[in-house]
């Protein structure tokens, strides 16, 4: 794992908690970032430069640095 500065972190008003991080000019992705939802939904913003986001609901998306996205699941929130 890089090593990183933390940027940022927090809760805001309706509880849905961020992080933000700073992994260097090395990283393909210096500025990368975390978030969930109390939704149960959480988003990554990698350092890599890959992204993932769960919707809480059975459902995924990866996408890597290359930009070709793959989904998984097919859950719906009810």
């Amino acid at each position: 794992m890089p090593e990183y500065t933390y940027k940022s972190s927090g809760t805001n008003s309706q509880g849905n908690h961020y992080c933000a991080r700073d992994y260097g000019s090395s990283a393909s992705n210096s500025n990368s970032y975390h978030y969930s939802n109390q939704n149960g939904s959480y988003y990554y913003s990698n350092p890599s430069g890959s992204t993932y986001y769960n919707n809480g609901a059975g459902s995924s998306t990866y996408t890597p640095p290359s930009g070709n996205s793959s989904q998984s699941g097919s859950g719906s929130k009810k």
